[in-house]
């Protein structure tokens, strides 16, 4: 009779790392999207972060409560200030039975104007202690032309990999098959509400069908959202301009260098042939204390990917809110001739 395979001990389970399943959706708790907006259109422009709390589940990530972060400031004994106050606050929220597992952070922007360094070092930051973590981008801009502009973001796997390297030549994107837009993934939201407030808002719901937001989608004036978002598309465009001049400055450095380098080996083996001739040993081809053949630093490429994204985004807000005035001022001409 075979031996049956011996059991494994709890070491060798817990030791072994299951894959988890990639992340399919953000399912957000009406309450917490509620005191996100709030925080935030308090505080506009000012631009404020907090953090998101919950549960990591499958391919699922829950968000069930969050709490707002003091506005940051750059004294050393304030920044200590706010971190021992997001600790306090999770203790808090531990000893009465909250959800205080960290799942990610929220933050405000400015008409879409999000994609920065510091967004990614953010993100690298949290990486470090949670596996999978989103931020929330709330623009309280948008909300005033009828849209819930609420977005999760997640930066993705590849370059992750490629920032830890911090080696953004055009050699490793190409190897990496890395474009601008390989840059960050945006997660669908989900939004879930209890059955309890379901049937209270149910109660509270007003006879009318027509709702502010329905009128805020009405307005036909988009002219100061359309104006502020080319001014900085505008911006944008001047900041590309003189990422490629740094590049055009690096490669005419770089065909001036070799030229002089296919100069110096000429003259060198010249050189050489006349040892040889006069039967002397000959002259290596290479001088590593010749400051011709120190190899020139190629600029990072990560600052013109991310001003590329925001350009983008930029366009599509753009022609966004352009196609829908087109079609309320032909709304307002039908009715009109009618």
């Amino acid at each position: 009779m075979a031996n049956p395979p011996a059991a494994r001990s709890f070491l060798q389970v817990a030791s072994t790392e299951e894959v988890a399943p990639p992340l399919r959706v953000v399912q957000i708790e009406g309450l917490v999207i509620l005191k996100i907006i709030k925080h935030c259109k308090e505080f506009s422009p000012a631009l404020v972060t907090g953090q998101l709390l919950g549960l990591d589940v499958g391919s699922v990530l829950e968000v069930t409560n969050c709490f707002p972060f003091p506005i940051r400031e750059e004294d050393e004994e304030i920044e200590a200030e706010g971190a021992n106050y997001q600790l306090e606050m999770m203790r808090c929220l531990r000893e009465v039975n909250v959800d205080n597992n960290t799942v990610g952070w929220y933050q405000s922007t400015l008409f879409g104007s999000y994609q920065t360094v510091e967004l990614i070092e953010t993100f690298m930051n949290y990486q470090e202690n949670i596996k999978r973590c989103v931020c929330i981008i709330y623009d309280p801009s948008r909300s005033y032309q009828g849209v819930l502009a609420l977005k999760a973001l997640k930066l993705s796997d590849s370059f992750m990999e490629l920032y830890r390297s911090n080696n953004f030549t055009g050699e490793k994107l190409r190897e990496k098959n890395l474009s601008w837009v390989d840059i960050f993934e945006e997660i669908p939201i989900k939004v879930s509400n209890s059955a309890l407030i379901s049937a209270f808002m149910t109660e509270l719901e007003a006879d009318s069908p027509v709702t502010q937001c329905d009128y805020d989608r009405l307005k036909l004036s988009s002219s100061p959202f359309v104006e502020r978002n080319m001014e900085f598309l505008i911006e944008c465009m001047d900041d590309l301009s003189a990422e490629q001049q740094k590049f055009q400055f690096y490669y005419r450095n770089l065909s001036r260098q070799q030229a002089q380098q296919q100069a110096w080996l000429q003259k060198r083996r010249s050189e050489n042939m006349a040892r040889k001739a006069a039967g002397e040993e000959p002259l290596p081809e290479e001088d590593p204390s010749n400051p011709i053949f120190k190899p020139l630093p190629e600029p990072s490429r990560l600052d013109s990917f991310l001003i590329t994204n925001q350009i983008s985004n930029y366009c599509n807000q753009i022609n966004g809110v352009a196609g829908q005035s087109f079609s309320r001022l032909y709304l307002m001409k039908a009715l009109q001739e009618n």
